[in-house]
């Protein structure tokens, strides 16, 4: 479920020539791949902590890995990856892959971001996992187009209110345009006001008027001999 939690931190600047660098904090979207499965997993259980939904979260490391990355990026489940760190990146594309060329970014702080789980999420001693965004292919008939279906949107506390996630859906939006597609979509909680808010300030349309319809544990499974019934 796409989550933009309320924080109460200051306002980032982006970067121009002229602006004197007081707290730069570098910004990546890359590509995940399967180590950073780990990364991908603590996110995951700490977006369901946020939205009160732990209580049916089961995804573990082990099953993360056998059901991402079974196929091309964009062409099923796909995850981008936001990396920080407080100094340029000596790579700027650790992972090549000729469908997506990392998008990178520098936002000019006031004060420096305290990351008291810098450890846990740590790739390399300068670079920080900091959030991501797992989405995949749907279709629309009335348009006769594929589009992104965003499945997760994640920024970790201490890095939000900073345009992060912002970075990350353009990123997926972008990448739909690139493809010709037709739209993106997601879901959101009706509690979660700074998210609304946030993705109407994108140009995101509320649709107040659906709702979501789920099948899932028994009664899912009650049609698993559906032939005979």
């Amino acid at each position: 479920m796409a989550t933009l939690p309320p924080t109460s931190t200051g306002t980032p600047n982006t970067l121009s020539e002229d602006s004197p660098l007081l707290y730069p904090l570098f910004a990546r979207v890359r590509l995940a791949t399967p180590s950073d499965v780990p990364h991908i997993h603590k996110q995951i259980h700490q977006m369901a902590v946020f939205e009160r939904l732990s209580h049916v979260c089961s995804a573990t490391e082990a099953s993360l890995a056998a059901t991402l990355f079974n196929s091309p990026p964009f062409q099923s489940f796909t995850v981008f990856l936001l990396e920080v760190s407080r100094t340029p990146f000596l790579n700027p594309d650790p992972n090549p892959n000729p469908s997506f060329v990392p998008i990178s970014r520098t936002i000019n702080l006031d004060f420096p971001i305290e990351d008291p789980e810098s450890k846990a999420f740590r790739i390399d001693e300068d670079v920080t996992v900091a959030g991501f965004v797992l989405f995949f292919p749907n279709y629309s008939t009335f348009l006769a187009k594929p589009g992104f279906y965003v499945e997760d949107l994640f920024v970790r506390e201490c890095y939000r209110r900073r345009g992060l996630g912002k970075m990350l859906l353009s990123a997926v939006a972008k990448q739909a345009v690139k493809l010709g597609y037709g739209r993106v979509e997601w879901i959101v909680l009706d509690w979660n006001v700074n998210a609304i808010k946030f993705y109407e300030e994108m140009g995101a349309k509320i649709l107040q008027e659906w709702r979501i319809c789920r099948l899932t544990g028994e009664a899912l499974d009650a049609y698993r001999h559906f032939s005979d019934l």
